[in-house]
C-alpha cells in the first residue's frame, strides 16, 4: 500500500490560508517518502476552501518526485476546456507528475453557482472526459457530444505526458458508478469517508467483473481511497474533542458513522483500519491530517506507518 496527503485546503481551525505553511506541509511530506500530493475541489462549500488547483501549482516545485493528483477535480462544473488547461499546464510544468481525478461533484451549490443544472450532470460528465481526451490528444480526433464539442480547439502546449494526464473516475461505489469507472477510466478514486473495508471489497469485486465485460484486465487497474480525514493521539478525550470540534462541525455528517469510518485515535487504530482497506483491495490512501499537520504527517510516517507494514 502506497500513501499520499492531500493538502489542507480546508480550514479545520488550525491554520490560515496561507503559503508557506502549503510549501512546509508539502516539504514535510515529500521528506518523509509519502509518493502523492493531492488536491480536492469545490467552488462552493460550508467552509471556505482554497483554490485546488492553483494551490496544487503553488506548491509543485517543492514537491520533489511525487505524483500529483485530483481527488477530484470538477470537470463538468469548471468546464472541460478550463479544466484541461489548467491541469494540462501542471502536467507539462511538473515534468509529466499530473494524475487527474475527476468527478462530477455532489454539491447543487457548485452548479448553481456556475448556472448548469444539477440534474445534467452525469450526462455532462460522460462527455467532459471524451473532451478532455481529446483537447490532451488531438491526433485521436475532436470530441463531438451534445454538451461540449472539441472541434477547432487547440490547448497548445500539451501536456508533458504523451495522450495526457491518466483519468481516474471518482465513485463512491454504486453500479453506475462502477460501470462509469469500468467504461471510461484509467483508475478508480473511492472516498474514505463514503466507505468502509467490506463495502470497499464487494464493490472492487464488482468492478473487476465490470472491467472484463469491457474486455479490460484488472490486474493492473490502479484503484485508491481519498479523504482520509485522521487525527494520532493516544488521548480519548482529545481523540473526541478533535471528531466534535474538527470533522463532525465541518463536515456536517452523523458523529457515529465518522466515528466508526475515519482513523481519529491511537496509532494502532489508525494502522487497524488501513490494514482492513489493503487485504479488500486498496493501494493508495490518501491522508488528511485535520490539526497540528506537519506532526501528524510525522506521527503518520513513524507510528502508523510500519504497524501497517507488519500486518
Amino acid at each position: 500500500m502506497e500513501f499520499g496527503v492531500h493538502l489542507p485546503l480546508m480550514d479545520f481551525g488550525g491554520h490560515p490560508y496561507a503559503l508557506d505553511h502549503l510549501i512546509a506541509y508539502t516539504r514535510t511530506a515529500a521528506q518523509l517518502g509519502f509518493t502523492a500530493l493531492s488536491v480536492n475541489d469545490h467552488l462552493v462549500f460550508s467552509t471556505p476552501w482554497l483554490d485546488g488547483p492553483v494551490a496544487l501549482a503553488a506548491v509543485m516545485e517543492h514537491s520533489e518526485k511525487m505524483t500529483l493528483a485530483t481527488t477530484v477535480a470538477l470537470a463538468v462544473v469548471r468546464g472541460p476546456v478550463a479544466v484541461a488547461k489548467t491541469l494540462g499546464a501542471i502536467d507539462r510544468l511538473s515534468g509529466g507528475r499530473l494524475l487527474v481525478g475527476v468527478g462530477p461533484g455532489s454539491s447543487p451549490e457548485d452548479y448553481a453557482a456556475v448556472g448548469l443544472n444539477f440534474s445534467e450532470r452525469w450526462q455532462r460528465f460522460d462527455e467532459a472526459i471524451g473532451a478532455l481526451r481529446a483537447l490532451w490528444w488531438p491526433d485521436g480526433g475532436p470530441f463531438v457530444g451534445r454538451f461540449y464539442s472539441t472541434e477547432g480547439l487547440s490547448l497548445e502546449p500539451l501536456p508533458a505526458q504523451p495522450h495526457g494526464p491518466p483519468i481516474w473516475v471518482g465513485s463512491w461505489g454504486s453500479d453506475a458508478g462502477l460501470r462509469r469507472v469500468a467504461r471510461l477510466a484509467d483508475g478508480w478514486l473511492a472516498s474514505a469517508y463514503n466507505t468502509t473495508p467490506d463495502l470497499f471489497g464487494e464493490a472492487w469485486l464488482a468492478l473487476r467483473s465490470k472491467l472484463a465485460d469491457h474486455g479490460r484486465t484488472s490486474d493492473t487497474f490502479p484503484n485508491a481511497l481519498a479523504t482520509m480525514w485522521c487525527y494520532i493521539t493516544d488521548d480519548r478525550i482529545e481523540a473526541d474533542r478533535i471528531l466534535k470540534e474538527r470533522v463532525v462541525a465541518t463536515v456536517h455528517r452523523p458523529e457515529e458513522m465518522l466515528r466508526e469510518r475515519l482513523p481519529i485515535g491511537p496509532p494502532e487504530l489508525f494502522a487497524e483500519k488501513l490494514s482492513a482497506f489493503a487485504k479488500a483491495g486498496v493501494q493508495r490512501v490518501f491522508i488528511w491530517p485535520v490539526a497540528d499537520e506537519l506532526h501528524q504527517l510525522d506521527r503518520f510516517w513513524n507510528d502508523v506507518r510500519p504497524l501497517v507494514a507488519a500486518t
